[in-house]
């Protein structure tokens, strides 16, 4: 039996109305349809494919991303994305794949789960950072979001 591809990923949030409009502002998911569970949450889209269920669970003691590290998603337009981010003070990180069309802007959602924004064959941007290290963690982010508030 071949696994044929991802169907969706769940995470679990404090502010569902946070987390959606994450999903919507950053990623270009779209809320939408979703089954009448008996808790709260939404299902994000990608067209009509519901890749992102979200569960809101305000008592839940325990959250983030656990043994996994990120989730990426194939997007376009990544001068309007980085536009966006910067306008909302979001903090970023932007890489270069070596010897590939594919440049990837790293975000974490407001939960900390860490997202990879995958954009090929679009032109290079300036903000791109040209050394081999690894993404951003969340809280080097959160202490760089710290400072520039200061």
């Amino acid at each position: 039996m071949p696994a044929l591809s991802l169907d969706h990923w769940n995470i679990y949030c404090k502010d569902l109305d946070a987390t959606v409009r994450f999903y919507e502002r950053y990623v270009g998911l779209t809320n939408g349809d979703r089954p009448p569970f008996q808790f709260p949450g939404a299902w994000m889209y990608a067209g009509d494919k519901a890749i992102l269920h979200i569960v809101s669970e305000t008592d839940r003691q325990d959250h983030g991303s656990g043994a996994i590290d990120h989730v990426a998603i194939n997007c376009s337009d990544i001068r309007g994305t980085i536009d966006t981010i910067k306008k909302d003070g979001l903090p970023f990180e932007v890489r270069k794949v070596p010897a590939r069309p594919l440049q990837q802007v790293f975000v974490h959602d407001p939960d900390g789960v860490m997202i990879e924004l995958n954009f090929w064959h679009e032109a290079d941007v300036p903000e791109i950072k040209q050394s081999g290290m690894a993404p951003v963690s969340r809280e080097e982010l959160a202490k760089k979001q710290l400072a520039g508030a200061k």
